[in-house]
């Protein structure tokens, strides 16, 4: 049996790099819409710039998919009810959340597991 998201909108946070971007990818292959989200700043939550998600929607693009690249702070509520609204105006809903980003403030090891 196949899984297929033909039809879906998916958002994913944190989908610029990493794991999150490899979820994008792959929901688009499996036939989902997805919104990109990323702020784009680094691990420690400095810094924002919307590129990470853009570049990620528009490899999707390229490949015959359907995407869009959001910079939304996901830490801000009026950014994320936009982000929404962005994806319900472009393809009329949400299915699917993955909510895969994350700041990373305390960087030592044992502090992580």
């Amino acid at each position: 049996m196949t899984i297929r998201f033909d039809g879906k909108v998916a958002i994913v946070t944190g989908g610029g790099n990493g794991l999150g971007r490899e979820h994008c990818l792959q929901l688009a292959k499996l036939g989902a819409k997805v919104v990109v989200n990323d702020l784009g700043g680094s691990v420690d939550g400095s810094g924002g710039s919307v590129s990470a998600a853009e570049t990620v929607a528009k490899e999707i693009r390229d490949g015959g998919g359907e995407a869009i690249g959001n910079g939304a702070d996901i830490t801000k509520l009026d950014q994320v009810e936009a982000m929404v609204a962005e994806a319900k105006a472009k393809w009329g809903r949400v299915d699917i959340l993955i909510n895969n980003a994350g700041i990373l403030r305390d960087k030592t090891f044992s502090k992580m597991t």
